[in-house]
């Protein structure tokens, strides 16, 4: 046998460079794109429809699905896309991906891309090296693109000669000939090629050099192409592992709807390829045998993935109650989404300007539980109970940080359009509204960092430190619930503003009072120098949570008073 050990490191290799310039490319296309992307997936994916458009658009663009699956994932667990949008823009993604075999099958047997490959880095590396993050971008893109074509025909020179290697061509043959047996068998071979792989791509462009090479059949080929299409769904399953409930639940849709898409593909196998054949052949004209099976198998992989769409595309309710029965919402976990905005068409200013007051409102309720969780944290025990608190606190602070973005957005687009002065005034107190509650958040998670770091020191805090901290933090939770009745509160409806700012009061004087008495208590070694800084360091950041909550009150009565103007 020809094909030494040596041969296989350099189909490894090649292999490694056509993954590494997908990888390049598509990273350099999302920088490129940015906001660009996550605002297309939150305001086009208003119905099915335009969900599906959308996920073709960015995956054709990004040249990956397993890039647009993670991205769709970790909105949902951000809360800025529904399980039901990010189902129609996964479906959608499937059949962007098709747009790579295309690009292979036209170019890189037709034409030999990798002589303008060094040609291309010439101009894409004074590109690379350049300040601006945007050229910089298009010259990763230009990499990237050479790199994998440079890879594909490494690919194809380094595959090996059947016809020179009788013993791998009787190996290869012996699991072709087993009918239907095969194509199950190569079903399973692609799932799995592509899970280790983690990119349909590249094994996409394996089969076609395997088709093109006559090492198997456009078939078996076919049965590949599916078994790449349940694969690839392990991406998304993997990014979905640290999400939440809803995060998990969207990666499986994936996985359940290209399951299914299999099982009837399979079930019509002969007619599905028998199909194909015919089209290339006879309506595109394509009939000489090295180029015809790329063309088929490109075919193939597109037909597949439209004609499960149209047959799901109206079953997206049912795929998504199955996944919600398969994974079931924990009481622990929390639906982070926006519920009065959506991403679709701004409604009438006041409409508009009302949705987000009622947004802010809820975001105001979400900081309160995540103080309350800090509370909680104070007092946990066991290190698993407590890493798990802890990391819902983390999870919170970056959902503050979406919710403040999201509806500051929100805003800045309702006052581009036609609005009275009042109205303009009263988005401005909203801003400072949303921009305080996230302060607040950032306290909190402060005040998570502080206890997990005294809790890794060997000391405790004496019994009348924590009867102090529990003070304080009990004149914060009220503040802060005072604040949401400020935030929530109608027209019609009578609260006392100055009952914030008297806590307010109450907490500075706390803090002030516990400030003296920590540096008599130290002097006196009542506790230790380092435990005095954790406790202040609580009680600090309590005191600027406090203020950040009179901030909040008093853009909020700003903006009641605007209103009522």
């Amino acid at each position: 046998m020809e094909y030494s050990f040596y041969d296989l490191l350099k189909l490894l290799g090649s292999l490694a460079l056509f993954l590494y310039g997908m990888k390049i490319m598509s990273e350099g296309l999302q920088k490129f794109a940015g906001d660009r992307l996550r605002k297309i997936l939150t305001v086009m994916t208003t119905n099915r429809v335009t969900g599906v458009l959308t996920g073709m658009l960015i995956t054709a663009l990004v040249q990956s699905s397993s890039a647009t699956t993670v991205m769709v994932v970790s909105f949902v667990n951000a809360g800025l896309l529904t399980l039901s949008q990010s189902i129609s823009v996964i479906m959608g993604a499937n059949i962007g991906t098709t747009v790579t075999a295309w690009i292979i099958s036209a170019l890189g047997f037709q034409v030999d891309i990798s002589a303008f490959a060094l040609p291309l880095l010439a101009f894409g590396i004074p590109l690379l090296f350049s300040q601006r993050s945007s050229r910089k971008s298009v010259g990763e893109f230009i990499f990237g693109f050479s790199f994998l074509f440079m890879g594909l025909a490494m690919l194809q020179a380094n595959a090996p000669n059947l016809e020179k290697n009788p013993e791998m061509l009787a190996f290869v043959q012996e699991y072709t000939d087993m009918g239907f047996g095969s194509v199950l068998l190569f079903v399973l071979i692609g799932t799995v090629l592509t899970m280790i792989v983690q990119a349909s791509s590249a094994t996409m462009a394996i089969t076609l050099i395997m088709c093109a090479n006559g090492w198997i059949s456009f078939e078996l080929g076919a049965a590949l192409v599916l078994g790449e299409n349940i694969g690839t769904t392990i991406t998304a399953n993997l990014a979905a592992l640290t999400g939440n409930t809803q995060a998990r639940r969207a990666a499986l849709a994936h996985l359940v709807f290209n399951v299914f898409g299999v099982i009837w593909v399979l079930c019509v196998f002969p007619f599905f390829t028998g199909g194909v054949s015919w089209f290339v052949e006879n309506v595109m004209g394509v009939t000489e045998m090295s180029v015809a099976v790329p063309f088929k198998l490109s075919a193939f992989h597109t037909a597949f993935n439209v004609c499960n769409v149209l047959v799901l595309i109206w079953f997206v309710k049912f795929i998504e109650r199955t996944v919600c029965v398969i994974i079931p919402q924990k009481e622990q976990d929390e639906e982070y989404r926006l519920r009065f905005i959506t991403g679709g068409m701004l409604s009438t200013s006041e409409l508009s300007i009302l949705q987000a007051s009622k947004e802010i409102h809820l975001f105001a309720e979400r900081i309160q539980r995540m103080f309350g969780m800090v509370r909680d944290l104070l007092h946990t025990e066991k290190d698993d109970d407590f890493n798990k608190l802890f990391s819902r606190v983390e999870k919170y602070e970056n959902i503050s940080d979406s919710m403040e973005l999201e509806i500051a957005n929100y805003l800045n687009q309702v006052s581009e359009g036609r609005l009275s002065s009042e109205s303009k005034l009263q988005i401005r107190g909203m801003l400072r509204e949303v921009t305080e509650i996230e302060s607040i958040g950032d306290s909190c998670y402060n005040l998570a960092r502080t206890i997990s770091r005294k809790r890794q020191s060997s000391e405790e805090f004496t019994e009348g430190q924590y009867e102090h901290i529990h003070t304080m933090m009990k004149l914060v939770d009220d503040a802060l619930l005072q604040m949401i009745a400020v935030v929530e509160r109608t027209e019609h409806q009578q609260v006392d503003v100055n009952r914030s700012f008297n806590l307010e009061n109450e907490i500075n004087n706390y803090r002030n009072q516990l400030k003296n008495q920590n540096i008599v208590d130290v002097n006196n070694k009542a506790y230790s120098y380092q435990m005095g800084v954790y406790y202040m360091d609580i009680i600090a950041e309590c005191e600027k949570l406090g203020d950040y909550v009179v901030n909040v009150v008093e853009a909020s009565s700003d903006v009641k008073e605007k209103k009522s103007a």
